[in-house]
């Protein structure tokens, strides 16, 4: 991964929690590298901008950072190693910020109509293939999001009702894409509390 281009993308509010915000500054780079943060009302604008970017600048890889994610700071040589296997798009592993935790990752994506199923049952510690995942730490070849924008040349415009983000998985799926989740690259998510593993299937304490 060393002599790969990557490009750090951050669709931005206005504020960002100072957890995340430590979280960047401390993420360790191993190859050329930087970020780039868009703010606009909506997500999916913002990820279409980003994504045009990212083409424009002869980036090799994408790395989709939320701005309200916690990582350690060796999220992006990991799911550079993981890419570097032979996967177009990986994630690590976080959760939603609400109660019942459970993760964003899916089983599958029925269609464009919003049906998903929850990957409830994941795989701990490995890396195993998925139909979607949220945004909130992924890394994709540059070559994926190519052949998206092929197809759709905004590849975030949400389809009926998808999420911009499984709206992406969906298409990339249609693709053949090789998707994954790795899920010992743990990724809290910033609310109240830190949302995170810790606490999915009942337990209570928060995992940061």
């Amino acid at each position: 991964m060393r002599d790969e281009k990557v490009l750090i993308a951050v669709p931005a509010l206005d504020v960002m929690p100072v957890r995340t915000a430590y979280s960047m500054l401390s993420l360790k780079r191993n190859c050329p590298s930087r970020f780039s943060f868009i703010v606009r009302a909506s997500c999916h604008d913002a990820r279409n901008l980003l994504a045009r970017e990212a083409i424009e600048s002869g980036a090799d890889r994408v790395l989709w950072l939320d701005s309200d994610m916690v990582f350690e700071e060796d999220l992006m040589i990991r799911l550079g190693e993981d890419l570097d296997a032979g996967w177009d798009m990986v994630c690590g592993l976080y959760f939603k910020r609400e109660l019942p935790v459970t993760p964003v990752i899916y089983k599958g994506i029925v269609g464009m109509t919003g049906q998903v199923e929850a990957y409830l049952d994941y795989p701990r510690d490995s890396v195993f293939p998925i139909a979607g995942c949220g945004f909130g730490a992924v890394m994709m070849t540059a070559e994926l999001l190519k052949r998206v924008c092929e197809v759709h040349p905004l590849p975030f415009r949400p389809m009926e009702k998808l999420s911009e983000d499984l709206t992406f998985c969906k298409r990339a799926e249609m693709l053949k894409a090789r998707i994954a989740c790795d899920s010992r690259i743990k990724v809290g998510h910033v609310g109240q509390i830190v949302y995170g593993e810790a606490m999915y299937g009942g337990g209570e304490k928060p995992c940061i």
